[in-house]
């Protein structure tokens, strides 16, 4: 089996796409990666499903990286500077910039083809479209890529803004009596509720197992306290604040008792969408 001939941290396989990667602090682990590599590429040649090494790039995360040329047989692999993951590109900066820049682009596309040949500019009509046809594509994956600038923030804001005041009778409005008119959070308040959403699954609900690794509980005995606060991690890197596991943190301690142990994800969604409506 393919899994079972690595030795690096990780090895994704998703269809035909293959990952493999690892932490290289040093000559040995660097080694360690090279070895799973000509591993692979035995294992392609027995089983006759050979690699396009053409498309087989490297991508070094890490201000400290070396830049090490990997080899599959004779061939060294090209240096990627961003890579496209399951449809979230990740740079070697690990910023979202671009993954927010493309995602900004392709919602505009979409929104101006609305504007363009849908005739009634109704909230009946408007609003429906833009739930299903683009904001999804503001919201795919964020968790992962939440924007780490408020360039970025503003620049996907920007997207809702323009398709709010496309509303008949709102383009007076203010874009925040647009969203109280209309009933809905901004896309970064949005973006806190997934965030939460997620921290509950992995504390609460289906992913629990996984949240044991991820969060570290803090006692508390307070009775009125939220007595499932999580504790904040220490990172050395600036930008692992924006990460979901420490960003959630100082979110996740404030909310209130009553939404935090709410027996079902469902209830816990109604609770916390109650208590987000009163967030300015």
């Amino acid at each position: 089996m393919l899994a079972s001939i690595h030795e690096c941290i990780l090895l994704w396989k998703f269809a035909d796409d293959t990952k493999l990667g690892g932490v290289a602090t040093s000559l040995e682990d660097r080694d360690i990666i090279q070895n799973d590599l000509s591993k692979l590429e035995k294992w392609s040649e027995v089983n006759r499903m050979r690699f396009n090494k053409e498309k087989c790039k490297v991508l070094h995360l890490g201000r400290n990286s070396q830049f090490h040329t990997y080899k599959m047989g004779s061939d060294s692999l090209g240096r990627s500077m961003a890579e496209r993951d399951l449809g979230v590109i990740v740079d070697h900066k690990l910023n979202m910039s671009q993954q927010c820049d493309a995602v900004a682009k392709k919602a505009t596309m979409i929104l101006g083809c609305i504007n363009r040949c849908v005739v009634s500019k109704t909230r009946e009509v408007i609003l429906p479209l833009y739930s299903v046809l683009v904001r999804p594509q503001l919201e795919y994956c964020v968790q992962f890529w939440a924007p780490h600038f408020k360039k970025d923030v503003e620049k996907l804001e920007r997207v809702q803004r323009r398709a709010t005041r496309m509303i008949k009778g709102l383009e007076n409005m203010t874009y925040e009596a647009r969203l109280h008119e209309l009933g809905l959070f901004s896309l970064e308040k949005r973006r806190l509720r997934g965030d939460m959403i997620a921290v509950f699954k992995y504390l609460k609900g289906c992913h629990k197992e996984e949240g044991e690794n991820l969060f570290l509980l803090v006692s508390e005995d307070r009775t009125r306290s939220n007595r499932l606060k999580v504790q904040q991690g220490r990172f050395r890197l600036d930008i692992r604040k924006k990460f979901l596991t420490v960003r959630v943190v100082k979110y996740w301690n404030k909310l209130p008792r009553e939404v935090v142990e709410s027996p079902s994800l469902e209830i816990f969604k109604n609770k916390l969408d109650r208590h987000l409506s009163g967030m300015v």
